[in-house]
């Protein structure tokens, strides 16, 4: 029986950020089975759906709390994103509102439990991201440049002036720091159009596709966020074949393990320099960073977060009050 399912998510397509790029591949998935639509919003005015899924719990706050105020027998599930775990849901009412309210809690990597509550454990699932592999780009050996990718917006989470600032520190010879993302903060954008090294490049916003590509195309990836939910552009560089140079935060260490190799203490310029030199001049680290991101890649293919999505959607359904039963009759 295909049932309504409505996403809100803050973010639409044109944002073309991470909380978009999770709304629309769970609408994907979940398309096959039911009818599913995406809004920014929902009041009690509107149709009601019969499962909610909002992503970011102080910006879907109010939509939480209308859905379950006025439909308090309908399931609905709460993605927690980065600024949720690592900063709001400590400090603002609404977004700790919004986990009470939420049936089922989703967070997109495991180490995000050590920040919820413990009665919140109960209702909380880990489903990992995914993106389709992409066959890895073979470098020329001729090849003039090493390119080193930053995808992310200009923001304050982001923290792209740590990439900005390396540039100027990094010795390897043909490095180049490119930087792709628009500018959501414009001293933050100021910043990377006054760039002084010449190995720093802002090539602004690029639809996702062709930010893959150029990604794809990379000798690593850089993530510098003081906070993550569950990075996509991580995902995206490993199912690529392109190792991560990523600040050691705790979403950072969810996604890519506790042993990995490939960390920087958050805001530290210098290591983050130092990590890119190594990289690009010392094959042996290069190559165990590959292989620890290949190993995390079974993680992240599409066909188990779809299964994951199902699985959890279906059973918060099949328990709702007045679902059919095996029978196809409403309990």
């Amino acid at each position: 029986m295909r049932r309504r399912i409505l996403i809100i998510s803050p973010a639409g397509a044109r944002d073309n950020n991470g909380n978009w790029q999770t709304a629309s591949r769970w609408s994907r998935f979940l398309r096959a089975q039911h009818q599913v639509e995406v809004a920014r919003d929902w009041s009690g005015q509107d149709p009601a759906p019969d499962l909610l899924i909002a992503l970011h719990a102080r910006r879907s706050a109010a939509a939480l709390a209308a859905f379950t105020a006025r439909h308090p027998d309908r399931p609905c599930v709460l993605v927690l994103t980065g600024t949720d775990l690592y900063r709001d849901i400590a400090i603002d009412a609404h977004a700790q509102a919004s986990l009470h309210h939420a049936r089922a809690l989703v967070l997109l990597q495991p180490a995000g439990l050590a920040r919820l509550p413990e009665p919140m454990h109960a209702k909380a699932h880990v489903i990992y991201q995914s993106a389709p592999s992409l066959r890895p780009h073979a470098p020329s050996p001729n090849a003039r440049h090493r390119d080193i990718c930053m995808v992310g917006h200009l923001r304050e989470e982001k923290d792209p002036l740590t990439f900005i600032r390396a540039a100027s520190l990094v010795t390897a010879p043909g490095a180049r720091l490119l930087h792709i993302g628009g500018a959501l903060d414009p001293a933050l954008g100021e910043a990377a159009q006054q760039a002084a090294s010449p190995r720093y490049h802002w090539l602004g916003a690029l639809p996702h596709a062709a930010a893959r590509q150029r990604l794809k195309r990379c000798h690593a990836m850089a993530i510098t966020s003081t906070m993550e939910g569950g990075a996509n552009v991580i995902i995206e560089a490993v199912t690529s074949g392109v190792p991560v140079l990523a600040s050691d935060v705790g979403g950072n260490r969810g996604m890519l393990g506790e042993d990995y190799a490939g960390y920087f203490a958050a805001g530290d310029t210098a290591a983050l320099a130092r990590l890119i030199d190594r990289s690009i001049m010392d094959p042996d680290f290069d190559a165990l960073l590959r292989r620890q991101c290949a190993a995390r890649a079974l993680l992240f293919a599409p066909a188990v977060e779809r299964a994951a999505i199902c699985k959890l959607v279906d059973n918060l359904l099949l328990a709702a009050p007045g679902a059919p039963n095996q029978h196809g009759k409403p309990r």
